[in-house]
């Protein structure tokens, strides 16, 4: 699971374990070079501490990704945590997988959280909202949902792009979704 600041004491509490912590008995590193850019993943993880463990039940490791690199000439750095739950069946807290492994795992759930999530979460804005009521939570995930999923079948690549393109044009946001201002207008 991935660990954002939306959830800013355990955000806290894994920045402070992987800043002040010297050894971590899971370290995997990885650089390539492609799309005009060279990335360097770095990844480091070890059991939670009791703490940790104590607020929140089940989480059993603790994960950090730094991906570091540079695209056009400028250099980025970013930061992510993620928390790995014990098997409820096994209820054992062991890692059972490669250093290497876990990294092409957390880099999976990376690229699954930049391409849907990310996008949710910048460009309509999901975590800002603050909803009375929690029945029209899902509904209005729904709606995001299909209108990302229409603006992507419609060949853009970028949900901003898409948004903008189609903010003020009422006629092409309902040739999205299969519908032409002739047939509602009787």
């Amino acid at each position: 699971m991935t660990v954002k600041r939306n959830q800013p004491e355990l955000h806290r509490r894994i920045d402070e374990l992987f800043t002040y912590t010297r050894h971590f008995p899971v370290n995997a590193k990885r650089t390539e070079t492609g799309h005009g850019r060279t990335t360097t993943w770095t990844l480091r993880a070890r059991e939670a501490t009791e703490v940790i463990r104590q607020d929140w039940p089940g989480v059993s490791w603790v994960i950090e990704l730094v991906v570091t690199g540079t695209r056009k000439g400028k250099r980025y750095r970013h930061v992510h945590y993620f928390v790995s739950a014990k098997r409820t069946s096994r209820c054992d807290t062991s890692l059972r997988t490669s250093a290497n492994a876990l990294l092409r795992l957390v880099r999976q759930r990376w690229s699954i959280e930049n391409q849907w999530h990310w996008a949710r979460d910048t460009q309509l804005r999901e975590d800002a909202h603050r909803y009375a009521n929690r029945v029209g939570m899902p509904l209005l995930s729904f709606l995001r949902t299909i209108a990302m999923n229409l603006l992507r079948m419609s060949g853009f690549r970028s949900i901003r792009a898409g948004l903008q393109r189609m903010a003020h044009d009422i006629s092409g946001m309902l040739a999205l979704g299969g519908f032409s201002p002739a047939e509602n207008s009787a």
